[in-house]
C-alpha cells in the first residue's frame, strides 16, 4: 500500500511538472510577438521619420543649391548681352526674379512652365496650361500667373499665407523692376479651378484687362488638396540703374 501511495504521489508530481511549463512557453510566444512587432513599429517610424526628413529638409537643400545655381547664370548671362529687349530676357534658364518681403524667401528664380520637373527646382514657374501666361515685359494688359512649391523642393511659396492686402510683390528683369500690390487674396480653391488664371481675374473682382500678377500654391500646409491663390495689380515700373538699386518696397 505505501509503495502504491508513493508511485501515485510521485505520478501526480511528474503530471503536475509535466503540465506547468505550458503556460510559459505560450506567454514566451506572445512576448516574442510583442518583441518582435514593437521592433516593427520602430523601424516604420524610422524609415518614416527619414522620409519626412528627405522630404521637408532634403529636397529644399538640393532644390536651393541648383535654384541658386541657375539664378547665377542668368545673372552672368544678364551682364554679358547688350540686347535689352524682350527676347533677351526669356531665356532657357529664367526670365527674371521674384521679391515678395512678407514671405521672406527671398530673390525667386522664375522659369517658363509649372511641371513638377521645374518647380522641384527650387523655382517659381509661369503657366504655360491651362493658359498662357502674360509676361510683363511684352508691355501687353493680362495676367503674369505664377506657381511654386508651397513644402518641399525648395518651398518659395511656403509663407504665402503673410501675404496681406497692400503688400508688394516685385519681379526684377535685366532691364526693369515691375512694382505689384496685392488687392485680393483667395486662401482656398478648387485645384481644378482655371479661373483664377484667367487674364481678366473675375473672382477677384476685376472686369476689365489690366497689368496682373497671381501667385498660386498648394494649401493646407503639407497636402495639395487645394489651392491658395493671391492678385495683384501693377503700380509702376522702374528702369534698372546701374547699380541695380532695388525700388524702395525691396529696402
Amino acid at each position: 500500500m505505501a509503495a502504491t501511495t508513493g508511485d501515485t504521489e510521485h505520478d501526480e508530481h511528474t503530471r503536475v511538472d509535466a503540465s506547468g511549463p505550458a503556460p510559459r512557453r505560450r506567454g514566451g510566444r506572445v512576448a516574442l510577438a510583442v518583441s518582435v512587432f514593437g521592433e516593427l513599429l520602430i523601424t516604420v517610424g524610422l524609415v518614416l521619420g527619414l522620409f519626412v526628413v528627405y522630404s521637408l529638409w532634403w529636397t529644399n537643400v538640393v532644390a536651393d543649391r541648383h535654384a541658386n545655381r541657375q539664378g547665377d547664370k542668368v545673372r552672368d548671362t544678364w551682364e554679358q548681352e547688350k540686347d535689352t529687349g524682350p527676347g533677351a530676357l526669356d531665356t532657357k534658364d529664367g526670365i527674371g526674379f521674384l521679391h515678395v518681403p512678407a514671405m521672406r524667401n527671398g530673390e525667386v528664380l522664375v522659369m517658363k512652365g509649372t511641371s513638377s520637373k521645374i518647380l522641384n527646382e527650387g523655382v517659381a514657374g509661369y503657366y504655360t496650361d491651362p493658359s498662357q501666361a502674360t509676361l510683363p515685359m511684352t508691355g501687353k494688359k493680362g495676367n503674369f500667373t505664377l506657381a511654386a512649391h508651397r513644402d518641399g523642393h525648395g518651398a518659395k511659396f511656403h509663407n504665402i499665407d503673410k501675404l496681406e492686402k497692400g503688400d508688394p510683390i516685385v519681379f526684377e528683369t535685366k532691364d526693369k523692376w515691375y512694382v505689384y500690390k496685392v488687392y485680393d487674396v483667395l486662401d482656398e480653391t478648387s485645384k481644378y479651378n482655371v479661373q483664377v488664371l484667367a487674364q481678366v481675374p473675375k473672382e477677384s473682382g476685376k472686369t476689365k484687362a489690366g497689368h496682373y500678377i497671381t501667385l498660386t500654391t498648394c494649401t493646407p500646409v503639407y497636402t495639395s488638396r487645394y489651392r491658395y491663390v493671391v492678385w495683384g495689380e501693377l503700380v509702376r515700373v522702374e528702369k534698372v540703374d546701374a547699380n541695380r538699386t532695388p525700388p524702395r518696397e525691396l529696402t
